[in-house]
This record gives C-alpha cells, sequence and structure tokens, in this order.
C-alpha cells in the first residue's frame, strides 16, 4: 500500500514537471518569436519600415501661414493639409491630461508598448470580452506616420501591429515623452480642414489651443477615437459626439485630473462650437491673401533653396509675416459691411424695371447692352472653363448661358450678406451681378509703406475681381491734388492765393489737344474770385483748367508718376478733373507721399518670410524716393484739410441723428465727430459711375472707391452718386472705429508743419463758409468734356 502511493507521488510530480516544461517550452517560443518578429520587421522582412532619417524628420505636409503685423493668424495656403505645428509648450495642460487619461494613462511608464494592457487586453479577447485596444499613444503615432490604416487581413493586420511596436519603440527612443505628444496633436486629422490640433481648435472653437477650456479639449480628445464618427459638425452622431466627450471627462476625473464636482457640471453642457471654416473663399483679407498668393509665386520663382529645388506655398510650412493689422482689417471689412447694403438698397430702389426699363443700365440701348453682355460672357469663369477645360465650341457655350441652371447667388438681406439657391440662367445671373455696387479700399501707413487693411470687394465668393490694385477706374476730382501739387512746386503759390471763376478756353494744340478744351463748374456759377484753398474744397474746375494751362500736362503727369501712379497717362488738359484710370492701390500710395514730407514709400505687404524651422528666407528692402519738398507736401494737404473743413467731405466732423426712416440722411448721415485733423479729396465721375474718397491723417493714408462693374451701371443723379455719399461714408467709419481703438495709436495730432516755411497757408482773412454761402458743399460732379 505505501509502494503504491508512493508510485502515485511520483506519477503526480512527473506530471507536474511536465506542465512545467511545456510552460517554458511555449514562454520561451513566444519570448524567441517575439524577438524574431522584431527582428524581422527591423530586417524589413515584414515589409518596409522607415529608416532613421524619416524617424527624425517625419514626412507631413505643412500649411504655409499668414500671419498679420499684430501677430494673428490671418489664413493658411494648403492643398490638402492645413496643418501648423505646435511644440509642447503650446499645449494647455488640460488638453494633455485629457489625452493621457483617456489614450495612454501609462504613458509615462513604458518604453512605447503598455505590457500590462497588452496581457489585459489579450486575456479579454481569450475570454470574449473585448474592451478594446491596448495600443499607446507611441503606437497610435506610429501608425498615423508609417503603418497606415489598420487591414481587415488578419494576418496583414498582425503584421501591422508588429510594426506599430517596433516603431513605437524607436520613437521613444528618438524623441522625449513630450515631443511624442506634441507629434501626436500635430499630425492628427481632425476633419472639416483641421489638420493638426492648432487647425481644429481655430476651426471648431475660434481660438488658439492655449485657450482652450476643459470641456473643449476633452471633445477635440474625445475626437481621436473616430474623427468622422464623433465630428461636431457631422448630422449622423451629434448625441454620440457629445457622449465621447463626456467619457473623455469621467476618464479625467478617473484619474484625478478633474473633480468629480467639475465633471458632472462640464457634462451637463452642450457642445458650444464655434464654427470658423479656414478656405481660400473666407474669412479675413481674402482679396489681400489673393495678392499675397501671387506675390508668393514671384518670390518662389525668383528664390530656389539651396539645393535648386522650389519651395512650395502648400506644403513647406513657410511663415509669412504680412503687414496687415488684423484690427484695422476688420474695421475696414465692417465698414463696407455696414453701409453698401443701404447704398445697394437705394440703387435698387432707383433701378426698379418701372423706373428704369434697362436696369441696371443707363443711357444704353437694346443692342448696347446686347454688346457689353457679349462682352462679360467671353470674359467670364463659365466661358474660360468651358473653352479651355472642356474642349467646348463657342456655339456651345454660348447656348450653355440660355439653359437655366441651379447656382447659389450673393443677395444683401435685412443688411446683410446672405446666399440664395435658385435656378436662373447664366446670362440672368450676369446681368443680376452687374447690378450691384462694389467696394474697394486700402490703408496704409505712409511713413513706412506697410498696407494695414485691403478690402478689394464685398465677398470674394461671388466677386474675386479685386478692385483694389487689378480694379482701375476713373479718378475725377481725387487727381486734383497731383494738379495743385505740381502748380505750387513750380509756381510757388499759396493756399491764399486767388483766381477768377470765370470760363477758360485752353486752345486746339497748345497742349496736343486737338480741339479747344472748355470746362464747366458744378454750380454753374463763374463770378469773382477764389482762393485755391477753397476752390479745391469746393471742386471748382474752371480754377484747376487754370492751374493746367499755366503749367501744361506734361509736368503733371511726371508727378503723378513720381507720386506712385503707375498707369500710362495722356497728358491733355482734360487729366486735370481726373479722366485717368487709376487704382486704389496707386492712389494710396500717392497721397501718402503727400503725408510723409514729399517721400514716396512703395507699399509694402510682406515684411519677413521663414521656413518652418524660422529661418529667414526674405526680409523686405524698403523702396523709397524724393519726390516734392516738405514744404510743397505739407501745403498740399494744408489744401486738402480745406476740402474737410469747408467742402465735400465736411459731412465727417458734422452729426446726424441715423434712427430714423431711410433718407439721405440715413445713408450719408453716420455719426462720425471726426474733429481732428484730416485732410481729403472726394472725387465723382461726370455720371456717377465712381465715388471715391482719399482721406489722410498723419500717420495713416486711406482710399475708397465705390462703383459697378460696367460705367453704364451708375447712380442717375447726384445725390446718391457722388463721391461724398458713396465712398467717404465708409472712411468715416472705418476711422471712426480705429480712433476708438486706442491700442493702434492712429494720430489725432496736428500735421507737423516744416521748420522754414515760406508759403503763406494762414487764410483766415477769407472765410470757406462765405464760398458756400449759396452752393450745396456736398456736390462734387466733375463734367469731364473731352
Amino acid at each position: 500500500m505505501a509502494k503504491k502511493k508512493a508510485t502515485n507521488k511520483k506519477s503526480e510530480t512527473e506530471i507536474f514537471s511536465k506542465y512545467v516544461r511545456w510552460f517554458w517550452t511555449l514562454f520561451g517560443l513566444g519570448f524567441l518569436s517575439v524577438i524574431f518578429l522584431f527582428l524581422f520587421a527591423s530586417w524589413g522582412l515584414l515589409g518596409e519600415m522607415p529608416d532613421h532619417t524619416l524617424l527624425e524628420n517625419p514626412r507631413t505636409n505643412l500649411a504655409s501661414e499668414v500671419i498679420s503685423s499684430d501677430n494673428k493668424t490671418l489664413s493658411k495656403f494648403y492643398f490638402e493639409d492645413n496643418r501648423t505645428p505646435l511644440g509642447y509648450d503650446e499645449l494647455p495642460k488640460n488638453l494633455v491630461d485629457a489625452l493621457v487619461a483617456t489614450e495612454d494613462i501609462r504613458f509615462y511608464e513604458h518604453s512605447g508598448i503598455d505590457a500590462r494592457a497588452f496581457l489585459r487586453a489579450v486575456f479579454a479577447k481569450l475570454t470574449l470580452r473585448d474592451k478594446g485596444g491596448a495600443s499607446t499613444i507611441s503606437q497610435q503615432l506610429a501608425r498615423q506616420l508609417f503603418v497606415g490604416v489598420r487591414s481587415k487581413n488578419k494576418l496583414e493586420a498582425v503584421t501591422q501591429k508588429i510594426k506599430e511596436w517596433v516603431i513605437a519603440i524607436r520613437l521613444e527612443r528618438q524623441y522625449t515623452k513630450e515631443e511624442i505628444i506634441a507629434m501626436y496633436f500635430n499630425i492628427y486629422d481632425f476633419n472639416n480642414n483641421a489638420d493638426g490640433i492648432r487647425s481644429a481648435a481655430r476651426i471648431y472653437f475660434g481660438k488658439e489651443p492655449k485657450d482652450l477650456e476643459t470641456k473643449e479639449a476633452a471633445m477635440l480628445v474625445g475626437m481621436f477615437k473616430n474623427s468622422s464618427l464623433y465630428n461636431p459638425r457631422s448630422h449622423r452622431n451629434p448625441v454620440g459626439t457629445r457622449n465621447r466627450r463626456n467619457v473623455v471627462l469621467a476618464q479625467m476625473a478617473k484619474y484625478d485630473y478633474i473633480t468629480e464636482e467639475v465633471k458632472d457640471s462640464l457634462q451637463q453642457t452642450e457642445l458650444d462650437l464655434n464654427y470658423s471654416p479656414e478656405s481660400h473663399r473666407e474669412g479675413l483679407a481674402t482679396y489681400f491673401r489673393a495678392n499675397l498668393s501671387e506675390f508668393m509665386k514671384d518670390w518662389i520663382k525668383q528664390n530656389p533653396k539651396p539645393d535648386g529645388k522650389k519651395h512650395n506655398l502648400y506644403n513647406d510650412g513657410l511663415k509669412i509675416y504680412t503687414t496687415i493689422d488684423s484690427r484695422m482689417q476688420q474695421y475696414a471689412e465692417d465698414a463696407i459691411a455696414k453701409h453698401m447694403p443701404m447704398l445697394q438698397a437705394e440703387f435698387d430702389n432707383q433701378n426698379t424695371p418701372n423706373k428704369n426699363r434697362t436696369a441696371p443700365f443707363l443711357e444704353l440701348d437694346k443692342k448696347e447692352i446686347g454688346s457689353l453682355m457679349r462682352v462679360g460672357m467671353r470674359r467670364s469663369e463659365r466661358w474660360r472653363h468651358m473653352k479651355n477645360d472642356l474642349g467646348k465650341s463657342e456655339k456651345e457655350i454660348i447656348a450653355s448661358f440660355d439653359k437655366p441652371t441651379q447656382m447659389e447667388i450673393f443677395a444683401w438681406k435685412k443688411g446683410k450678406y446672405s446666399e440664395i439657391d435658385t435656378v436662373m440662367k447664366p446670362m440672368d445671373s450676369m446681368r443680376y451681378y452687374k447690378s450691384f455696387l462694389r467696394p474697394a479700399m486700402m490703408s496704409m501707413d505712409p511713413q513706412t509703406g506697410h498696407v494695414k487693411a485691403w478690402v478689394g470687394g464685398m465677398n470674394y465668393k461671388h466677386f474675386k475681381y479685386d478692385m483694389v490694385k487689378q480694379g482701375k477706374r476713373q479718378v475725377g476730382s481725387t487727381f486734383k491734388p497731383f494738379v495743385y501739387a505740381t502748380a505750387i512746386d513750380q509756381l510757388q503759390l499759396s493756399p491764399c492765393d486767388s483766381l477768377p471763376r470765370t470760363p477758360i478756353t485752353i486752345e486746339a494744340n497748345k497742349f496736343g489737344n486737338p480741339e479747344p478744351w472748355t470746362t464747366k463748374n458744378s454750380d454753374g456759377k463763374y463770378d469773382g474770385f477764389q482762393t485755391l484753398k477753397s476752390a479745391l474744397a469746393s471742386s471748382t474746375n474752371t480754377i484747376t483748367a487754370r492751374l493746367m494751362n499755366e503749367i501744361g500736362p506734361q509736368p503733371v503727369v511726371e508727378m503723378a508718376k513720381k507720386l506712385g501712379v503707375e498707369q500710362d497717362i495722356l497728358p491733355v488738359p482734360a487729366i486735370a478733373l481726373g479722366t485717368p484710370d487709376i487704382s486704389v492701390y496707386e492712389m494710396v500710395a500717392a497721397y501718402s507721399t503727400f503725408a510723409n514730407k514729399g517721400v514716396y514709400n512703395k507699399p509694402v505687404l510682406v515684411t519677413r518670410i521663414e521656413d518652418k524651422n524660422g529661418t529667414i528666407l526674405y526680409q523686405f528692402q524698403p523702396e523709397s524716393r524724393d519726390v516734392l519738398s516738405e514744404e510743397v507736401a505739407y501745403v498740399t494737404i494744408n489744401l486738402m484739410q480745406g476740402v474737410v473743413e469747408g467742402g465735400s467731405g465736411k459731412r465727417l466732423q458734422d452729426t446726424w441723428r441715423i434712427n430714423q426712416p431711410f433718407t439721405k440722411k440715413m445713408l450719408t448721415g453716420y455719426p462720425y465727430e471726426l474733429t481732428n485733423p484730416i485732410a481729403g479729396k472726394t472725387g465723382t465721375t461726370q455720371n456717377q459711375s465712381d465715388g471715391w474718397f482719399m482721406g489722410i491723417v498723419p500717420n495713416l493714408v486711406t482710399g475708397v472707391w465705390v462703383g459697378c462693374e460696367d460705367r453704364a451701371a451708375h447712380f442717375e443723379s447726384i445725390t446718391y452718386g457722388q463721391g461724398a455719399s458713396t465712398a467717404l461714408p465708409i472712411w468715416g467709419l472705418y476711422m471712426k472705429a480705429c480712433y476708438e481703438d486706442e491700442t493702434l495709436n492712429v494720430s489725432k495730432e496736428a500735421f507737423e508743419e516744416p521748420l522754414n516755411l515760406s508759403i503763406n497757408v494762414d487764410c483766415d482773412k477769407v472765410s470757406i463758409s462765405d464760398v458756400f454761402a449759396d452752393d450745396n458743399p456736398d456736390e462734387d460732379l466733375d463734367e469731364l468734356d473731352f
């Protein structure tokens, strides 16, 4: 019996030993298998692995960032990836806490693979209690950078998993934990052009990552699970997105990153999105950005990399530092958005079919309108696309303009911009858009040439043609200061000198004019004398013509060229009244020369360009030249101050009530109360198709133009069509906002007088108000007589 028990005990020992041997054999084989799999992966036997250079510099497309002078991101240039990387120190603590709590709580303890989480996941799989994966942040980053989407094929999925392990360990050796977290946030695609955490914070909440609240950080971290399924802009799963955010908040409370009370409170809140899409057609300074794009293309063409390759505007992560001030740009766009709907409403009221059968055109017959529309058709984007991209015949293209098409059109609705879905013939759509008044505005620091605000139209999506630089229109009376400045320079005239208002005719061929040239005064009055200051203030054409007769048009053309006008100007007497077509860009540069004591500064858009590592690739060099003496520039400014003190710009210093039904006072009577020193000049062309106002203070020059695409579309009368009604109110609204923002330091001081001023500018003996006793100082009509 004892022998039998001993035998049984020996048998049990042998069985136990057998199991132990099997266990260690299997463990050893498993351990060796893992080692060999890692070796195979490292040797590339399981597919291509990234080399050390790729690990050091992962390939990601980085958007180029456009930065304002006040260090705000205006926009980005990108094709596919709207990504701007951030360093770890730029990430808020609540964002990092949310990530670690939700995705990898032992992140700071492991070296790329969390063995405990892995064993737990394996056990859960074997017991059919799957509680999710065990991928660490490092593994997820490895998958994002080098492995790709997980395959549905089980064998390939295992291979990919092993690659993740290997790459994750190599990443942990290559980078610090903080660098891995920053890379993880920067690489992820949050959808809606939100590539990386910087874009995601800006697009979903309209703020920088450092300003994210805890619940906002939790929502964005929640999207790491599936940015399509848990997307706050998606209509598929709005409840799920909030629930996923709440899971992240619960994880943060579980690991003591927030208290239970804070968690419970935040879980009850809404997502509170501030959706701010970042696209090339939306956002701030769209027209400026379009012009900047052309600037960058030229720069890239002329400045290759050291290896001879070209910079890529859309992938290289360039930082483009511009002169635009985001605050001033916003004030400029706000001023246009406030004034234009009211002005358009009055324009539309005057162009109803029963009031104007050729609306929106005036003084054109059916044949002339047909010709104008055909020209517009051939210049349209539809024509270009169908002819060049689709290879359609002209007959097919013309026919397409009469086929009703589903489209989205621009409209002012209740004083605000809106879009309307409709069905319309492209030809009717083209005529519809020709009925819109369009604005253009540019603001510049005359002392540096830095462009502070640029608005080329009211909506870039629907009106892509930039009227700041591309558009060139007749400038009317805003050209007259060039005539006056030339006369002062040549003849040493004083603003107090008087000339007769009587008619004057410049005989044929005197200055290349084939026929005698005579101009008229808008008020029809020609008696008496007028000082130069009051003559410019009231835009008296006969006195401007007398100055032209004395100095001749050629010196005026040369003066305009030196001041910054790039257009070719025919040297004939009629230019005295503003017949040349000039852009807002050129006019602001020219007027800035007067404000800058006679020194011209070429407008500056970009101060410097850096690569993604902060290396400076470009730094602007000022382009300036002496044009006028300081004395002549000051006297010209003094003349233009008379426009604001007692001429067509006087309404800037008046106040009207605006809480009343729509009237002329409603249109033009904004409460500006701008009583500080201002110089300026209004301009209106003969048929009211172009309205201008050029405004100057010592450290800011701003030009505004308003008009339709075609000169045949215009106001019927001077009441609303003059520059003082169309353009000046925009300037007033803009400047009022600039003055109120004391951080901008827009000057309210007087223009600095030269030390040795020899020309008399004190005209106290002449009362400007007397000059306008029987006149309408608002009227500024230039009778253009060719």
